[in-house]
């Protein structure tokens, strides 16, 4: 694998779609829903007009093909803590998952959102998920569950 992360491309913006419906977590045993799905309102605010001024976006790529995207914004989704804080979605295709390509998009995501000055980022994700070794492994730490999911934040002004 030649994996390249780079910033996502206003023109590739469209993608985002492809990779909500692979961010949604399906248990073993459990069949995926319909790609309709993303089309609820409760999903819609993770890319409904992707491109303003909070929203960041970076994109893995194998030998040029888009593999994985993890972006952020400001949103009211299952993962927001209050309106400074973006909020974080990561999804790659199946067969790139378990490979370290996760761990390098939220690394670098991190670092761009330091960057730009926001003081932490927060994630909501289901507990029986195999990402959350991933999330605490990059700094992500429980601030808060429901029966089936935790909220996760990473202090970025941390080292």
């Amino acid at each position: 694998m030649n994996i390249v992360i780079r910033e996502l491309n206003k023109d590739e913006y469209h993608i985002l779609e492809d990779f909500l419906y692979e961010a949604i977590f399906i248990p073993e045993g459990i069949e995926k829903p319909s790609r309709d799905i993303i089309k609820n309102k409760e999903l819609q605010v993770y890319i409904k007009d992707f491109g303003k001024k909070d929203d960041n976006a970076l994109i893995a790529l194998d030998n040029n093909k888009i593999i994985g995207a993890c972006w952020s914004r400001i949103m009211n989704d299952y993962g927001h803590i209050d309106d400074n804080t973006p909020s974080l979605a990561i999804s790659l295709y199946e067969e790139y998952r378990s490979k370290g390509i996760g761990t390098k998009l939220m690394i670098e995501m991190k670092k761009i959102l330091k960057e730009k000055g926001y003081k932490k980022t927060s994630l909501a994700v289901q507990k029986k998920n195999y990402a959350v070794n991933m999330y605490k492994k990059v700094g992500f730490k429980i601030i808060d569950e429901n029966e089936e999911e935790y909220i996760m934040i990473c202090n970025l002004k941390e080292k």
